[in-house]
């Protein structure tokens, strides 16, 4: 696909996606003892097995904390924003099959792939059509750390 085919923000559309394609994503993070401590803070969420490292080190099994995995939600699918949906993107649908299979820890580095799960046309608007992004992201080392299936409503090209 070439630049000028994207939208001018770099979005691709909906004619744009094949089923089956995997977008492995350029952007990379590691995530940080405060990521952990603002989302959590933010989000107003006390658990002590994100934000009390005494907590963790005595009582559960990881021995320090995890990432808050609703960071890790939002930071697997920003992470594939640039490459796939930035300007076409007319909403987010839902969010199903979330899961996370191993533990994110501070000082991960994660990674992330979008594969193209699905898509059909709109039936209420002839503009638009429905992606289904499936989401998948690693730590440095290949551990798969989290999953979803995502439904977005996305711009035509020439709507």
């Amino acid at each position: 696909m070439n630049d000028e085919d994207r939208h001018p923000r770099g979005g691709l559309y909906f004619e744009d996606f094949v089923v089956g394609t995997v977008i492995r994503h350029r952007l990379t993070r590691t995530v940080t003892q405060m990521d952990n401590m603002l989302f959590s803070n933010m989000t107003l969420n006390p658990q002590p097995l994100h934000i009390d490292a005494h907590f963790c080190a005595t009582e559960t099994e990881w021995g320090k904390p995890l990432m808050n995995s609703l960071f890790t939600l939002g930071l697997m699918i920003g992470i594939s924003v640039n490459d796939t949906t930035v300007g076409t993107t007319i909403a987010n649908l839902g969010m199903t099959d979330v899961r996370f299979p191993a533990p994110l820890f501070e000082g991960d580095t994660v990674s992330a792939t979008t594969e193209i799960g699905g898509k059909r046309e709109s039936k209420s608007r002839p503009d638009a059509g429905i992606v289904e992004f499936i989401h998948r992201a690693y730590k440095q080392d290949g551990t798969l750390v989290a999953e979803c299936r995502r439904q977005a409503f996305m711009r035509k090209r020439n709507a």
